[in-house]
């Protein structure tokens, strides 16, 4: 019987998830004769390949909006679509070539010698012999022992009136114009300084200790062919390290290999993008059979420098010969976690300040508040009166002085002479300009009460006791967590009721990143369930005489559950049946079984990179379509209390073209089928049309109920495949992804090859729970004249389905989206954008006259744009253009963006407009925005406390 050679598909794409990460699955093909059953005699295995693609769903379905869609062609096309008005049926495009489009095509170019990093496996001597590259070393601390008094004097004399009070005691001290003791005049500034300097030194205190800490941590690396401990500040670029189970990897790394035998790794990047759900990660095939021998692996990474963008990585691999191309999903940054896996080995190609994580961190800011600053500019305007009038008094000195020189011997009150003892003395004269500079100092040491100290001390005591009653408002207590407000930064409180723009983060921030399979529609039925919904406990079977059941509870429709339990006895139940064997196989989710209090019950808790597929995962469960196993090559779903195999024969990841994806299987009956889901705008375009016309026409119209509930929407579709197409397409997909070369473009041809002329099953609706009051929360700052701009890191299709319904847009506001892969095609979409907007604020003023109400009139403008564009207008020329376009539109929507991208946004305003920023956030990747704002504000949630500790 021959064996069974594995044959490497990639992955399917999470979707809905913020990162754009894919991962490969190896998977066993059936051979004739072998003791599986086999599908199609003939098909030939094949050597491992591997698809590096990064890819972006969009699961929303299109509304009657108004849209201005631009977005450049890999031509470089400025413009794509441009449409006002209703959109009714068309689809509504998002651009060919997003963010993550520009990602698909790194693994086209080549990276030149001057802008590469050169990393030689095994060998940290070699590769650190020409340039020596970062160490592991890491600080964040503000200040040293050397650099903490300059630096914290110099930032605490950032307020005007410490120069002008140092001045007032510095006068004092000289003797011709003491007007009260040395010392009494120094304290009330030295207790003010000191007391600041020990709250700064004990900050900065406990950011040394948390340094200390995390470089004296342990990692093992491989030394003389053996892992030994080594601390973390002194790794060094090109050892190869070893991480265990829920440890945090102190570095970037390349995977050579996991515990896992298809190279697959699960991380947790909480610390780094703020989402708590696993993400796959995966090692090369050809290092992956070499590890973990140590000492038998060598070989050289050319990788790019050093950068910011977490969601980006370009490089190759030369080993045993070949030439790899590496992507994001080869790469596991510092501040990730190693979960459901084992043990994972990588080679570090960056390390302490060259991490991402680091270049992420912009370090701690010192914050002034708006009044403050007034505060500053006010004492300027008194300190120059102050002056001004003490030259009045100095030069009516001088004059009298001059006038009365002759009696100066003799004046009653101002005596050259003294005659108090036999022989005349002379009192310390110095002259009449020395005397009229006396006079002026003097003057000022008088008038120095205009500018008093207890003015300060007076507004730190107000600032105490608006902190205390924040602290104490129990509208801003967390029952479920017992905690309370905190206040941070004294200094900044009046700024918050100043306030001008908001920039939010979405996941944790305005949604509590809960989703919730709410209703679907199969077969042209609506199963919305109306008064009908219950909560159940979900679907449970026997397994070795425990009771397994899902973890989540799932509202479920009762009509739609009975039929479910119907089997395939019906028409009915067949469709039913087909549209949740779609939910539980077209994904990656990872069933965990967990243990619970009773030992006759166990939990199983589906793991994944998004929380929509797991809730669509769930709601298959409870219809009794649980996923209970999943290896490298098959799946095991239980269907009504029968267990049954299914083998993953292929699968074909998302992109932002297709904005689908499909999975092949191999069922029970000997039936291949693909199963296809994705965005309604892309799915009818694959559906064959010439039968069950009445039945597209009625999912349509369901898709439509849902968006306008505001709910995430999905398309399922399948066909039976025949040997002859299953043949063709293994043979295409096989030549696909063994290239190096174009091989995104190729991997979308071959799956819209396949991906045709489908059966429409349904579509579901799934509920990203937003947090409580957001959608009044969000009315209301609009009302009272404040922008929100929401920047995420999501996909910009799920950006802007929450944005609808957390009542950020509106069916009534114009849709300006950006999405440019290249500085010039960014330029351009800039110019038409805001030429653009121009004629809308004209068509709007037109109307308004007309209809005599400017506000009826009135057309209201969202700015979409994606982390790409971003890439090449911060920091450039572009911003300013981006700046106008922005202060035209009512709300402003950043899609896929970096963590310093958007302390770039926040800086682009706060530099070209003197109104008062806010930053809110949740996880780790807002800390940088927090920071950049006026107030930042940090939410202690679900993702973590990185945005409480950082800022």
């Amino acid at each position: 019987m021959p064996s069974e050679r594995p044959l490497l598909i990639p992955s399917p794409r999470i979707p809905n998830s913020r990162d754009i990460y894919t991962a490969p699955v190896l998977l066993d093909l059936a051979k004739p004769n072998s003791g599986r059953p086999g599908f199609f005699s003939d098909m030939e295995s094949k050597n491992p390949f591997e698809s590096s693609s990064n890819v972006e769903p969009n699961f929303n379905s299109s509304s009657q909006r108004s849209v201005f869609s631009i977005q450049s062609s890999s031509a470089g096309n400025s413009i794509g679509d441009v449409n006002f008005g209703d959109l009714g049926s068309k689809p509504v495009r998002y651009g060919s070539r997003g963010a993550d489009s520009e990602r698909l095509s790194m693994s086209q170019k080549e990276i030149s010698d001057e802008d590469a990093r050169l990393i030689y496996i095994n060998d940290p001597a070699k590769t650190n012999e020409r340039y020596e590259f970062a160490g592991n070393s890491i600080r964040t601390a503000k200040y040293s022992i050397i650099t903490f008094l300059p630096r914290n004097l110099f930032e605490q004399f950032h307020r005007v009136a410490y120069i002008y009070f140092l001045v007032i005691a510095v006068l004092n001290q000289l003797p011709q114009l003491a007007v009260f003791g040395r010392g009494v005049s120094v304290l009330p500034l030295s207790f003010v300084l000191v007391v600041t300097a020990v709250k700064d030194a004990y900050e900065d205190y406990r950011r040394h200790r948390s340094d200390r800490i995390e470089n004296n941590m342990l990692a093992s690396i491989l030394v003389n062919d053996q892992f030994q401990p080594k601390k973390w500040k002194d790794l060094r670029v090109g050892e190869i390290i070893r991480i265990q189970a829920n440890e945090t990897l102190p570095c970037d790394m390349v995977l050579l290999s996991t515990s896992d035998p298809t190279g697959v790794a699960y991380v947790q990047t909480i610390n780094l993008d703020g989402e708590s759900n696993l993400k796959t990660r995966y090692a090369k095939q050809e290092t992956l059979l070499k590890m973990p021998d140590e000492g038998k692996v060598s070989g050289l990474i050319k990788c790019e420098k050093p950068n910011r963008n977490i969601y980006g990585f370009h490089a190759n691999m030369e080993i045993d010969g070949k030439k790899l191309s590496l992507g994001p999903s080869n790469i596991v940054l510092r501040g990730c976690q190693l979960k459901n896996t084992n043990w994972a080995i990588g080679v570090i190609v960056y390390a302490g300040r060259d991490t991402k994580a680091m270049l992420n961190n912009s370090g701690a800011p010192s914050k002034r508040s708006r009044l403050e600053t007034h505060m500053n500019s006010e004492i300027i305007i008194l300190s120059m009166f102050l002056v001004a009038l003490c030259v009045v008094v100095s030069v009516c000195a001088l004059i009298w002085l001059l006038n009365h020189r002759e009696e100066l011997d003799y004046l009653p009150y101002y005596r050259k002479h003294d005659f108090s003892k036999a022989g005349a003395k002379d009192y310390n004269y110095y002259g009449w300009g020395m005397e009229t500079l006396f006079a002026f100092l003097m003057s000022v040491i008088v008038f120095q009460i205009m500018i008093p100290i207890s003015l300060y001390i007076s507004m730190e005591l107000v600032r105490v006791g608006q902190a205390y009653f924040m602290i104490r408002d129990t509208q801003m207590y967390d029952e479920a967590s017992h905690s309370r407000f905190q206040c941070r930064a004294l200094n900044i409180n009046e700024d918050l009721g100043q306030v001008k723009y908001v920039f939010s983060d979405k996941t944790g921030t305005l949604t509590e990143n809960k989703m919730e399979f709410q209703c679907a529609s199969i077969w042209g039925e609506d199963y919305s369930g109306g008064n009908s919904k219950i909560e159940q406990g979900g679907y449970s079977v026997q397994v070795e005489g425990k009771v397994l059941r899902p973890k989540m509870k799932v509202k479920t429709d009762l009509e739609l559950l009975q039929i479910s339990k119907c089997g395939n006895g019906t028409k009915e139940g067949k469709h039913v049946g087909d549209f949740f064997l779609a939910l539980a196989a077209c994904n990656t989710i990872v069933p965990l079984v967990v243990d619970t209090s009773d030992p006759t019950v166990k939990i199983i808790d589906y793991q994944g990179e998004s929380p929509d597929e797991q809730a669509l995962v769930y709601a298959a469960a409870t219809y009794g379509f649980m996923l209970i196993e999943r290896t490298s090559g098959h799946i095991v779903i239980d269907i009504q209390g029968e267990r049954q195999r299914f083998d993953v024969l292929g699968l074909h990841e998302f992109d932002s073209d297709r904005k689908r994806m499909s999975v092949i299987l191999g069922c029970p009956d000997k039936t291949v089928r693909v199963f296809v889901k994705g965005a309604d705008t892309t799915m009818f375009s694959v559906v064959d049309k010439s039968s069950n016309a009445s039945i597209i026409r009625a999912t349509e119209a369901h898709l439509q109920t849902y968006s306008s509930l505001g709910l995430r929407t999905l398309v399922v579709g399948m066909r039976e495949l025949c040997a002859s197409e299953f043949e063709q397409w293994h043979s295409s997909f096989e030549a696909a992804s063994t290239a190096l070369i174009g091989r995104a473009a190729l991997l979308r041809k071959v799956a819209s090859s396949i991906e045709n002329n489908l059966c429409i099953l349904g579509a579901s609706g799934i509920e990203d729970k937003l947090q409580q009051g957001v959608p009044e929360a969000i009315e209301s700052l609009r009302t009272s004249g404040i922008k929100v701009w929401v920047l995420t890191g999501d996909k910009q299709e799920t950006a802007i389905s929450i944005g609808y319904s957390s009542k950020l847009l509106t069916s009534k506001m114009t849709q300006i989206i950006i999405n440019s892969n290249s500085k010039e095609s960014c330029r351009r979409s800039l110019e038409d954008a805001i030429v653009m907007s121009k004629k809308l604020v004209t068509i709007a003023g037109v109307v308004g006259n007309v209809g005599g109400s400017s506000e009826a009139g009135s057309t209201p403008v969202a700015l979409i744009i994606d982390g790409t564009s971003l890439v090449y207008v911060l920091d450039s020329e572009l911003e300013e253009q981006l700046f106008q376009l922005a202060s035209r539109c009512s709300v402003v929507l950043c899609c896929r963006v970096a963590p310093f991208q958007k302390a770039g946004i926040v800086d682009l305003v706060k530099n070209r407009t003197s109104d008062m920023t806010l930053a809110i956030g949740d996880g780790a990747n807002d800390v940088s925005m927090i920071q950049m704002a006026d107030v930042g504000v940090g939410i202690s949630g679900q993702e973590g406390r990185q945005a409480v500790m950082w800022h």
